[in-house]
């Protein structure tokens, strides 16, 4: 019997089943019904596949075809899918993203709950790799503006300096950055979605995080990995990163109803211009 690789995995892909997951995924992000053409541009699907694929589905309830104005909407059939979810814990949603993170970054990666009260709550945490590791109690607590985490919310905050000090000062680290050093890597996670943290917060260890927002902005939950420092290389540790980024992008897709293919940095720019519509 031979054992079954990634590669061979990825080369069972049905494409018509991709592109069916495709049109529904641009069908729910329309704002009103669209016709052949447009969700054939929006995809990147021929048009002659495009209509094939949505009259199967349409059969199926899946979409609503309009005779009149020959457009297609999302149907109401695809809430016999998700009925088995309605309700669910978050955490219990996310936990095969965690689990895939762990497998492929080799690092325990946490799932933490972003409070009121500018706290972070660590509500799940996964290893899956069976090496010496580091381990995380379940329900710590820590200020939402410390750590790789912290840097990540201080930047979907959008403080002034002054204020961003003031929060700074507050904080406790095993090895404190600078002011300066932390106000720059608050810059930089504004740009990238992500963070590190190498040894400041806890000595001996190197964390990486993002964070998923609501489509407002608001942090909601922060996702990190964590491994023993000179355990993974720096390449790892920056793809990692990255990874994590886009986990929390597309939870912010699928759970908060962010708009598919929007990153951080530009929902943190679109939540400062709404604060200046305001003020």
């Amino acid at each position: 019997m031979s054992a079954t690789t990634d590669q061979d995995l990825s080369q069972k892909f049905v494409g018509a089943v991709a592109n069916a997951v495709s049109i529904l995924r641009s069908l729910s992000q329309l704002s009103e019904p669209a016709g052949v053409a447009a969700i054939a541009r929006d995809t990147g699907i021929s048009v002659s596949t495009c209509f094939n694929i949505l009259r199967t589905l349409a059969s199926e309830r899946l979409v609503v075809f309009d005779q009149t104005a020959k457009t297609y909407s999302i149907g109401m059939g695809v809430l016999e899918f998700s009925v088995p979810l309605l309700g669910a814990n978050q955490a219990d949603l996310i936990r095969p993203e965690l689990q895939r993170l762990s497998g492929e970054h080799r690092s325990l990666i946490c799932l933490w709950q972003i409070t009121e009260g500018e706290r972070i709550l660590l509500v799940d945490r996964v290893f899956t790799a069976r090496t010496v590791r580091v381990d995380m109690s379940h329900g710590s607590r820590f200020p939402a503006y410390v750590g790789a985490i912290g840097r990540c919310y201080a930047a979907l905050r959008n403080l002034t300096q002054d204020a961003l000090k003031a929060q700074f000062e507050t904080l406790k680290w095993q090895a404190p950055p600078s002011f300066e050093a932390y106000a720059e890597d608050v810059r930089r996670a504004s740009e990238d979605g992500f963070a590190f943290d190498l040894g400041q917060l806890f000595i001996g260890l190197e964390i990486t995080a993002s964070v998923v927002t609501d489509a407002t902005a608001r942090p909601r939950l922060g996702i990190s990995g964590i491994s023993i420092a000179g355990q993974l290389p720096r390449s790892e540790i920056e793809r990692q990163a990255v990874d994590l980024r886009d986990s929390a992008d597309w939870i912010s897709e699928v759970l908060f109803g962010v708009s598919r293919g929007v990153r951080q940095s530009e929902r943190r720019a679109a939540a400062a211009r709404a604060r200046e519509r305001v003020s």
